[in-house]
């Protein structure tokens, strides 16, 4: 089935090249001028799309209070498309929600393969990924994905989900950030951290019972990332 993309830009003119451009590219696109429009086209009725792109700039409803609208919905995929770069933009759109991001001009292969890997399922198929995994109060049901404390699901974005995953099938070793990158992401992500750290302060928020003293997802410094013992 054909990939369905929600672009919302207020530039007429940088929606429309978009619009094509992922067109050529085989998504499908509808549009969105507005924040407000947006959501109103995620509370129709029918299938929602497959992938968000958004514009942090927007007249009246700004993309931050967007992203944040969309992720209280669900685990619906977001990037960023934006031109703001600056290190407290991104971060602040990465903490609204936001799985990924890109930088205007927009690159359409780059582009792409980004919404691409964001989609592809994780270790599918691999038969040895075993179904549950246990850490501590946490159990993590790898193929249904799905996270459940104490018997209760927590509810984490698809990307959140395959950050835990990588970890806890690491089964304690360190995993560093550059390989974290890759498996999680798993296209040219090499040197941009900062998907990194906002993504581990997000999932560490939902499933650590005291984030400033996180044990399940463990910084090892100057290397990386493991999973808490059981």
């Amino acid at each position: 089935m054909t990939t369905t993309l929600l672009l919302v830009e207020d530039d007429a003119r940088i929606r429309e090249a978009l619009h094509l451009a992922m067109a050529d590219e085989g998504f499908r696109v509808i549009e969105a001028a507005t924040g407000e429009d947006a959501l109103a086209r995620l509370a129709q009725d029918g299938p929602e799309p497959d992938v968000v792109l958004l514009d942090l700039m927007l007249p009246g409803m700004d993309g931050l209070t967007v992203c944040a609208r969309i992720r209280e919905r669900g685990d619906l995929p977001i990037i960023m498309v934006t031109a703001l770069t600056g290190p407290n933009e991104v971060i602040a759109g990465l903490e609204a929600g936001a799985d990924d991001y890109v930088t205007k001009p927009v690159d359409a292969g780059e582009l792409s393969a980004r919404i691409r890997a964001l989609l592809r399922r994780s270790r599918a198929g691999d038969p040895d990924v075993p179904a549950v995994a246990d850490l501590g109060d946490l159990s993590v049901r790898v193929t249904e994905g799905r996270v459940l404390r104490d018997g209760e699901e927590v509810p984490l974005t698809k990307t959140e989900f395959r950050l835990l995953c990588a970890l806890v099938l690491a089964g304690g070793a360190v995993v560093t950030r550059e390989q974290l990158l890759e498996r999680v992401w798993e296209y040219g992500y090499f040197g941009d951290t900062r998907l990194l750290d906002v993504h581990v302060r997000r999932l560490r928020r939902k499933i650590e019972p005291d984030p400033g003293r996180p044990t399940h997802v463990v910084t090892v410094r100057g290397v990386g990332y493991r999973a808490g013992t059981p």
